[in-house]
């Protein structure tokens, strides 16, 4: 394509008019500058595009070839720019987010809930897996934005502090009393039991691991499981003691459904929040949801 775009548009509303003139008027050039610029459009094609007669111009065969395509073209323009300004009015825009299945239900659910009302055109992708693998995605650019625990090693990636959380482990009644029955005392439990822990690859269990190797608690007996829904489910029929955040068993221990294991060195709690990376320039959906958040948190 040796022409540029005003050559086109100058050829587009002479062959739609029909007239130099009027042409000109609509595009506030001078008729010489329009039959110049016709004149360069025919010698690049090489070919006759207009033959002009008293009455004004007429298209030849080879003009009205190639004004279909033209036509096609600036009415293709001339539709994005209507959906872009409607877009714009309306606050389209899409975003990108990464969490885990458990953060997801029990803390970006309630978020999203009222950010959709908000921003009704925003259309949102969620893509659930470990805090790792949402790590990765984030930094191959697969995601706008993760809702992660809080990772060791912060490079480029803004760390927004959401809540505490705190892991625990629990059990039932039933199946704390049958490992007293078999001499197993309190402080005892963790390495007597049937530990249900997150998978390996598992940011939380990694941290759980840690703090099991700091207190030189041996396990003898685990069911590695990959949701803490089906944590809580597997302990609550008493299948184990199942290592799980506080505040997502909260009715549970009310309940008396499960009961806290007692540590003589509770697990330090952790930070959980939003990660992006730092740009100098963020998406428009990206930057709504932050601030939306942020607003949320005060």
């Amino acid at each position: 394509m040796d022409q540029n775009l005003s050559a086109y548009r100058i050829f587009y509303a002479v062959a739609r008019l029909g007239n130099i003139s009027k042409a000109a008027k609509e595009l506030y050039i001078s008729q010489p500058a329009i039959s110049k610029s016709i004149q360069k459009l025919e010698d690049g094609l090489g070919c006759t595009l207009f033959v002009r007669s008293s009455r004004g111009v007429m298209l030849t065969e080879e003009g009205e070839l190639f004004y279909s395509y033209v036509k096609s073209a600036f009415e293709t323009l001339s539709q994005g720019e209507k959906k872009l300004h409607r877009s714009i009015e309306l606050g389209i825009g899409y975003l990108k987010i990464g969490v885990s299945s458990t953060l997801c239900k029990y803390l970006l659910l309630p978020y999203l809930k009222e950010f959709i009302r908000r921003y009704p055109h925003i259309s949102i992708s969620i893509s659930c897996q470990s805090t790792n693998e949402t790590l990765e995605l984030l930094e191959e650019d697969k995601i706008d934005i993760g809702l992660v625990g809080k990772p060791e090693k912060i490079k480029n990636i803004q760390f927004d502090y959401l809540k505490e959380i705190e892991d625990i482990f629990v059990a039932t009644k039933d199946y704390l009393r049958n490992l007293n029955a078999r001499g197993v005392n309190k402080d005892q439990i963790l390495q007597n039991a049937t530990l249900m822990l997150l998978d390996k690859n598992n940011m939380t269990r990694q941290y759980i691991d840690s703090y099991l190797r700091q207190r030189q608690i041996k396990i003898q007996d685990s069911i590695h499981i990959s949701d803490m829904d089906l944590l809580i489910d597997f302990a609550k029929i008493g299948v184990g003691v199942a290592c799980v955040i506080r505040s997502f068993v909260l009715g549970e221990l009310e309940q008396g459904a499960l009961v806290e294991i007692p540590l003589e060195v509770p697990i330090p709690k952790r930070e959980v929040g939003f990660v992006y990376k730092k740009r100098a320039k963020l998406p428009k959906p990206l930057v709504q949801f932050i601030e939306f958040y942020n607003l949320e948190l005060w």
